[in-house]
């Protein structure tokens, strides 16, 4: 079991760049899949990316290719997602999520069992 902590939020002009981070405790956390999911007010919870635990394998929603970039550190139990080119739409509160196994649903908010508690991101137009 691994317990996740997001950082790095705020708030940035369109256009701007944010890089968040989700640190986690817990000595097995370089063998998870970790997701980024974002949510924004009155909407459902959604997959923005996602990264294997190797770093082998990543997908992205289609409103974010080529803008974010997620990535992993696993000496420093640390996922991060790179936001580029930041549009408004883009703002949500963005959670990380991660499983000790790789699901083909991996888009799915279900296919996770750990959270962490979101950081928000809001970008002005």
């Amino acid at each position: 079991q691994v317990q996740l902590v997001e950082s790095g939020g705020g708030l940035v002009q369109a256009g701007g760049s944010l890089r968040l981070s989700c640190a986690a405790s817990g000595r097995t956390f370089s063998t998870y899949t970790v997701a980024w999911f974002r949510q924004a007010p009155g909407k459902e919870r959604e997959f923005v990316a996602v990264i294997s635990w190797n770093s082998a394998g990543t997908y992205y929603t289609d409103s974010v290719k080529g803008r974010f970039t997620i990535s992993r550190d696993n000496a420093k139990n640390t996922v991060y997602l790179q936001m580029n080119s930041l549009k408004p739409e883009d703002t949500a509160v963005y959670y990380c999520a991660a499983d000790p196994i790789w699901r083909g649903n991996y888009a799915s908010r279900y296919s996770y069992h750990e959270w962490g508690q979101g950081t928000q991101v809001t970008v002005s137009s």
